[in-house]
């Protein structure tokens, strides 16, 4: 039995272009074969998918299924079997739905209902984008990176070239419409006109299916692709690799492919937009006393100063050794933050040396407390 589309999709009759859009690119990335490898049910749930997809955000393609229903094995739409017999059971009058009730009774009584209308070739569309979620190193996404993923897309079937069609196998005129690209049928007094559905309303047929791709003009196709990560891409980052989705149909451009960034964490920097932020130990000397201090950053190594006195959790500078901007000239800092590490107390002469300090380091800081 024929499958609604409306059903794959998981949405209502009525959803919105967005809702369509939106439910089939959640049902995509779930079931993708190259989230899925070796999931038979998953690739035959994926191209299922595109099917009813294909189909659904056509505004035209979705008024003709509306009108007459899933295409099955016969081609003959929902009527298969005694043609459009059976009364007005099962008709769907939806097509008629922003119509007048004047218009609707004018279309079917009119004496042009059925005859020859502009025919409309085979539309161009686009080609689906594509999304892939990729994982990065942390100073990959800072630096930038070339690489290679290996992504699972719709191509333009080689045999036919897109067509559809077996080569050498020529189009002819559609024998249920005569070439008009109309349909219709009367039942009684009232005769219903609308798309032909068996030739979709384009008036011809086409030839014999191509062996190779089934008359579809594309074939999966799983191909590794060459990709550039720019300098500079964080967390949620998307980087738009144009042409790599999959291919269009009837001669239609290509989609995109889209790749989403993963950033894996490091072990002591931490990024917040386009600043490194750090924490680094110090003992109670330097501290004290104040001292130079080496610090690693993006770039290397540099030293930095920390003053007499310094408290733990206080925070230094460093200007220009964050990340470098996405396509601009600015340059994030790196922030350094110092948290006191005490001596070990296990040492004797330290105790004793601690004893003295406390003896001469004046009143008590929780005094006021």
């Amino acid at each position: 039995m024929a499958k609604d589309f409306y059903d794959v999709l998981g949405v209502p009759r009525g959803a919105t272009a967005v809702e369509i859009k939106k439910a089939y690119r959640r049902l995509a990335r779930k079931y993708h074969p190259d989230l899925n490898p070796g999931d038979k049910t998953a690739e035959a749930k994926f191209k299922e998918i595109q099917e009813a997809y294909s189909v659904l955000k056509d505004a035209k393609k979705k008024a003709e299924y509306d009108q007459f229903g899933f295409a099955g094995e016969t081609g003959r739409g929902a009527y298969s079997g005694e043609r459009y017999g059976g009364g007005f059971e099962g008709f769907d009058f939806s097509g008629y739905g922003t119509s007048t009730f004047r218009d609707f009774f004018e279309n079917i009584f009119s004496p042009r209902a059925g005859r020859s209308a502009a025919r409309k070739p085979a539309e161009r569309e686009r080609g689906e984008d594509l999304h892939y979620t990729m994982s990065l190193g942390f100073e990959d996404a800072i630096k930038g990176a070339q690489t290679r993923i290996r992504v699972t897309r719709l191509v333009t079937c080689p045999a036919c070239g897109g067509t559809g069609t077996a080569p050498g196998s020529a189009k002819r005129t559609c024998p249920d419409c005569g070439g008009t690209g109309r349909s219709s049928f009367q039942r009684g007094f009232m005769k219903f006109s609308g798309a032909c559905p068996t030739c979709k309303g384009t008036g011809y047929i086409k030839g014999e299916r191509c062996p190779t791709c089934g008359g579809e003009g594309r074939l999966q196709k799983s191909e590794m692709i060459s990709v550039r990560i720019p300098a500079g891409v964080d967390k949620g980052s998307k980087v738009r690799i144009a042409g790599r989705g999959n291919a269009g149909s009837n001669g239609g451009p290509n989609g995109d492919l889209f790749i989403t960034i993963d950033v894996n964490a490091h072990n002591f920097f931490k990024r917040e937009g386009p600043n490194i932020y750090i924490k680094i130990p110090v003992t109670v000397p330097e501290a004290t006393l104040g001292a130079k201090i080496p610090v690693p950053t993006l770039s290397g190594r540099t030293v930095i100063r920390i003053p007499p006195g310094t408290k733990s959790g206080q925070k230094f500078r460093i200007k220009s050794e964050g990340v470098q901007c996405a396509g601009k000239k600015l340059k994030g800092d790196e922030f350094v933050e110092v948290y006191i590490v005490p001596p070990p107390f296990e040492n004797q002469k330290v105790r004793q040396l601690m004893k003295e300090l406390e003896a001469v380091s004046g009143p008590n800081p929780r005094e006021n407390l």
